[in-house]
Order: structure tokens, then C-alpha cells, then sequence
């Protein structure tokens, strides 16, 4: 059984979120923080590569997963807070 947001609804159903995680504002704020802080992440995890100039396959598979985390959690956190608020939370 699917949850359905509204009055009395605890949580949205995957399709308001993921609805949610799309919104531009929401994309582009991921984004800036992904660019910031996966820079910053990988050049603390993979700087001293880099500047040896060994960055293979694999290691440039860790540095877009690196990305992707501040990515996801910018996400997270942006949807989150926008149901919060349209709930009327604190």
C-alpha cells in the first residue's frame, strides 16, 4: 500500500520525493556543494595520485563516488527540509 502525503501522513510517498530531489533548486544546490566539497575530499584522499600521475580507472571510479556523497547528502538533507517545512515543522 502505497503512503499518500498529506493531513495525518508521517512521511511522502517515493514519487514526492524523488519529485522533491529533482527541483532545480534543489539539483543546483547539490551541485555547488558537490563541486566544493568533492574537490576538497579529493584532493585530500587522492592529491598525492594525482600529482604522482596515477589515476587509473579505478581511482577515477573513487573520485566520482567521492562526489557523489556531498552530492547525496545535500540532496538529503534539501528535501528533508523542504517536507519539514511544508509540514508546518521546526
Amino acid at each position: 500500500m502505497q503512503r499518500q502525503e498529506g493531513a495525518g501522513s508521517a512521511r511522502p510517498d517515493l514519487r514526492t520525493w524523488f519529485a522533491l530531489a529533482r527541483e532545480p533548486a534543489v539539483v543546483r544546490r547539490a551541485l555547488k556543494f558537490a563541486v566544493v566539497v568533492g574537490t576538497i575530499l579529493i584532493t585530500i584522499n587522492h592529491g598525492d595520485a594525482i600529482l604522482a600521475g596515477d589515476v587509473g580507472g579505478r581511482r577515477l571510479l573513487k573520485m566520482a563516488l567521492t562526489v557523489l556523497v556531498p552530492y547525496t547528502v545535500s540532496t538529503l538533507s534539501s528535501v528533508s527540509a523542504t517536507l519539514e517545512f511544508r509540514r508546518g515543522g521546526r
